[in-house]
């Protein structure tokens, strides 16, 4: 709505503004600042233009007022414009704040944890902040496409391997196993040892032969567990690359960069010079036995993907690859593409709480805090909307007991509740949507009708929300929005009153908001509560 508003008034006035939500209601729904950027062009106090412009608007249904306020041009809707926009929104109803076609692709890669075991709490951050990015993108129009990058090569396939085998030697054939400093550890690990033990027999774990194809049936095996944990959460997929797969087309990604003059020979290892795109030391992306770094098969995935033609790339990190960002993009330069088609979003750790205190990590799972145990704890719905609830690159703390709770302390119940209310308003007043879809709002109080313009808000809050990458604009606006409807409950008696049928038809209209916003976010509002 407030694009549409916007686009009303650039036009009245042939020229673009800023548009804003004043803090106070009152003063109008919305403002703009234009008078003051106008005021050096036209030597004019701004508060005169402000005046000026504010009579240009006096033969339109958008508005019931605008009025000139220190300068600022203040735009206050018209009943029958915020009624348009409520009939036209049930008309819609889960289409409602959808956007239309946008001209732009968009390949957004997160999670791409190592295949080496579950998921643990803290890849749980990102794919819920990229798999809510990726709908609210789709949900407005853009074309995209999410994609996991599967690490299954380099030192941690062997480990994988080592760790399995031992695993295996003591939990499955009840040998005396002695460790190594380095393994990766927990019972998925014994759980694929049973697996592998009923498709190859036992004597695959005393084969040094057989190692590779050990390492190759783990990673599947826990790539089938990462799969199944993110379904769980509502998280799947379009597209898994191996980065193993990728490293056939090295020799010709090494040519585009030796013909770009980006790499060179130095303690017979090969170099690529990232310092001279301001990375502060040059990088090895072959190592003197003449294998590929990691850093080699990110050079190859991005190359991949620059020659799928996408319009603009995502990359979701943890935060601990902060340092890696500029030697990335410096290779996609060398490589002839445009690194500022690359945006890299970096997501910080999560610290749980139980009951106030650290929660405890589970040796079962090898000393992590899975994902899978947490969702099964606090649901699926509970466990993305905390995540959504803080910036990515924001320190995240929360108690998973107060998800439990069924009050205020719990914002998915909260949220929850509001929309239930409403829905227990309708069956008490024996009511459906088509009993009250063309009442007139023009008979209820200013809170309702401050309830109506909160709630046709929503396109406004997923647009915003998508362009800072910040999903925790959508949370809040969904709090808020359900704040302001317990408060309405708790002070307006709504069934039995003249007109109920014109306020029921505003909190339809907050229902409905709240139901696409969660939906969304990958979440299902709940009816009853």
């Amino acid at each position: 709505m407030q694009i549409e508003v916007k686009e009303f008034i650039e036009n009245i006035l042939d020229r673009s503004i800023v548009l804003e939500k004043p803090k106070d209601i009152k003063l109008g729904h919305f403002a703009t600042p234009v008078a003051f950027s106008m005021a050096k062009e036209l030597r004019q106090n701004p508060m005169k233009i402000a005046e000026d412009l504010a009579i240009k608007f006096t033969d339109f249904h958008v508005f019931e007022e605008v009025t000139a306020v220190k300068g600022f041009l203040n735009f206050k809707l018209s009943n029958k414009f915020l009624e348009e926009k409520i009939n036209n929104a049930f008309n819609l109803d889960y289409d409602f704040a959808k956007g239309t076609t946008k001209n732009e692709s968009i390949l957004i890669e997160y999670v791409s944890a190592n295949p080496t075991g579950p998921l643990h709490i803290g890849h749980a951050r990102g794919a819920v902040f990229g798999d809510a990015l990726l709908r609210v993108g789709n949900y407005l129009g853009y074309d995209i496409t999410s994609e996991y990058y599967v690490n299954d090569a380099g030192a941690q396939m062997g480990l994988l391997a080592t760790s399995l085998n031992l695993a295996a030697r003591e939990f499955v054939l009840g040998e005396t196993v002695e460790y190594p400093e380095q393994f990766y550890r927990g019972d998925y690990l014994v759980d694929i040892a049973n697996k592998c033990v009923e498709i190859y027999g036992k004597d695959i774990f005393h084969d040094e032969s057989k190692q590779t194809e050990l390492a190759l049936f783990a990673k599947d095996e826990v790539m089938k567990i990462i799969i199944s944990d993110l379904k769980d959460l509502g998280i799947e997929f379009d597209n898994f690359v191996s980065e193993k797969s990728l490293y056939s087309s090295w020799d010709t990604t090494k040519k585009v960069l030796e013909d770009n003059g980006s790499l060179y020979t130095k303690d017979e290892k090969l170099w690529i010079k990232s310092t001279e795109l301001g990375d502060d030391v040059d990088r090895v992306v072959v190592r003197d036995n003449g294998i590929p770094t990691y850093l080699a098969g990110d050079i190859i995935y991005h190359k991949n993907k620059y020659d799928r033609k996408f319009d603009r790339y995502i990359n979701i990190w943890g935060a601990d690859h902060h340092g890696y960002i500029t030697r990335v993009k410096s290779a996609i330069k060398f490589l002839g593409n445009d690194p500022e088609t690359l945006e890299v979003i970096l997501s910080q750790m999560v610290a749980l709480l139980q009951n106030g205190q650290p929660y405890k990590m589970s040796k079962r799972a090898g000393n992590v805090i899975l994902m899978s145990d947490i969702t099964e704890q606090i649901g699926a719905d509970a466990l993305r909307f905390i995540f959504l609830t803080k910036k990515s690159d924001t320190h995240l703390e929360f108690d998973v007991e107060l998800l439990k709770n069924n009050d205020s302390s719990n914002p998915v119940f909260y949220i929850n509740y509001a929309h239930a209310r409403i829905n227990q308003l309708f069956k008490k007043a024996e009511m459906s949507l088509s009993d009250v879809v063309d009442e007139n709002i023009e008979v209820v109080n200013q809170d309702a009708k401050d309830l109506a313009f909160q709630a046709l808000l929503l396109s406004t809050v997923l647009q915003e929300a998508f362009d800072k990458r910040d999903m925790q604009k959508v949370t809040d606006y969904l709090n808020g929005l359900s704040a302001m409807i317990h408060k309405f409950y708790n002070e307006h008696r709504i069934v039995g009153i003249d007109n109920q049928k014109a306020y029921l038809k505003v909190l339809a209209m907050g229902a409905l908001s709240i139901r696409v916003g969660l939906k969304v976010l990958g979440i299902t509002a709940k009816d009853v509560m």
